[in-house]
């Protein structure tokens, strides 16, 4: 048995514009989501960058407190140059692991409730509006 269109249903003008009426706010909502997230996972790297980068610069100083100043200056000269991060809302603690000094510990934490994120949907799981990331390296040794 064959069956054959007629009238109305052979008539297919249109149909990509339906279906591009359809889908497009579902496309575009879908990319909306991926961009808001994607920043916000690139500024968590950039924290994990700069609090590497500032541990390392900690293996210039001869004692605490000047492996202190040396990351916080760090820190201070160079936070705004990692790509989505604003040195005004970040926070920092430093210093010497208190359960073995030959490790130096840096700890970032970042202000993230600026980002484009918090705009989504409110059905849609979010992140902690806290990006904390931090680093440690030895100061010789094993």
């Amino acid at each position: 048995m064959v069956f054959s269109r007629t009238g109305w249903a052979k008539d297919q003008n249109g149909t990509v514009a339906l279906e591009f009426a359809i889908l497009t706010p579902v496309f575009l909502l879908m990319l909306t989501g991926m961009l808001a997230y994607g920043i916000y996972f690139g500024a968590a790297h950039a924290l994990g960058q700069l609090a590497a980068d500032a541990a390392r610069t900690a293996i210039a100083g001869q004692d605490e407190r000047e492996r202190n100043a040396l990351v916080a200056a760090f820190i201070g000269q160079n936070a705004g140059a990692y790509l989505l991060l604003d040195p005004r809302k970040l926070s920092y603690e430093i210093g010497d692991n208190p359960k073995d000094p030959n490790q130096y510990v840096v700890r970032l934490r970042y202000d993230a409730t600026e980002l484009p994120i918090w705009n989504l949907y409110p059905p849609l799981p979010l992140p902690s509006t806290q990006i904390v990331n931090g680093a440690t390296i030895r100061r010789g040794g094993i």
